[in-house]
């Protein structure tokens, strides 16, 4: 399979749609997988990493996997800007073979594990090819097996089967999203991607992160009315973008009331997603009424 291809879904997996279909040989067992899910710019990264370093201080073997061209989901854990997986694949011709884990895998805070997907070149190619070989990757060189926890950072909205490839391997999705009409429109988009997907994966809505809010209203009036349910919620802080500024996890910033706030509640909610949670049968609402429901008058 080239860089350019991606593979037609077998027949029931959804009307109409082309999806990357997962050999059951590539399938991630023995770890715990979630997917972050939400709007271009809402802070998916930082909320990842932030919470692949709290699963870590819980004593956790964490891995997290960048799934976005611009491979900036993990600088904040590594301290800089990591080679992507498809760049390291094109310098050996897509030898695989002649890749060895140093050269796509690194170690950042606290041990946890950071891999860089990134994504097609622009334009051409599909991002559930790029999952894919990251994945296949991984298997070989027996990196999942030590394992414990395994998080995807997905770029922006879900726009098509090949960025929703990792809900093939998750087992909960979570959505981050503010409370505003923008991202709760492109979470309703979201959570109706990953019903999809739940028809033929295990995969299930775990929940909803707000981020960057001092109010939640509109996140509890679209919950009520969808089925879903708030995880965790952080305060719009500049603590929290100074953290990425500094390239460092929140974990890593002086001390004040509101960082260990943070802390305590990324802590939190690290722990409540390995505690396990329900699944929800979330009723995402069609664009139209959505766009009635939200705001007022």
């Amino acid at each position: 399979m080239s860089l350019l291809d991606h593979g037609s879904a077998p027949p029931g997996y959804g009307e109409g749609s082309t999806q990357v279909a997962l050999d059951p040989r590539d399938e991630i067992t023995g770890a715990k997988v979630f997917a972050v899910y939400g709007k271009g710019g809402i802070g998916k990264s930082t909320t990842s990493s932030n919470l692949s370093a709290a699963l870590s201080l819980l004593g956790k073997r964490v891995l997290q996997i960048g799934c976005d061209p611009k491979h900036d989901s993990t600088f904040t854990l590594t301290k800089k800007l990591m080679p992507t997986v498809i760049d390291v694949l094109e310098s050996v011709d897509f030898h695989s073979e002649e890749l060895r884990p140093e050269d796509y895998m690194f170690e950042g805070f606290n041990g946890v594990m950071c891999v860089e997907a990134g994504g097609p070149p622009a334009g051409t190619g599909c991002g559930g090819y790029v999952v894919g070989q990251t994945v296949k990757l991984l298997k070989q060189h027996h990196l999942l097996e030590d394992t414990d926890v395994v998080i995807f950072d997905v770029l922006g909205d879900v726009v098509c089967g090949g960025f929703a490839a990792p809900l093939q391997h998750a087992e909960r999705a979570v959505v981050v999203a503010a409370n505003d009409f923008d991202s709760i429109f492109a979470m309703n988009r979201i959570v109706a991607a990953i019903k999809a997907k739940s028809k033929n994966y295990d995969v299930r809505m775990a929940g909803v992160i707000a981020n960057r809010s001092a109010a939640t209203d509109e996140i509890d009036r679209f919950n009520d009315a969808t089925g879903l349910k708030t995880l965790a919620h952080f305060p719009d802080l500049d603590a929290i973008r100074r953290s990425r500024l500094k390239k460092c996890t929140i974990f890593e910033m002086d001390s004040t009331p509101e960082i260990e706030a943070v802390k305590t509640e990324y802590l939190r909610l690290a722990a409540t997603l390995w505690a396990g949670t329900d699944p929800l049968d979330a009723m995402p609402m069609k664009d139209r009424d959505i766009f009635d429901f939200l705001g007022f008058e």
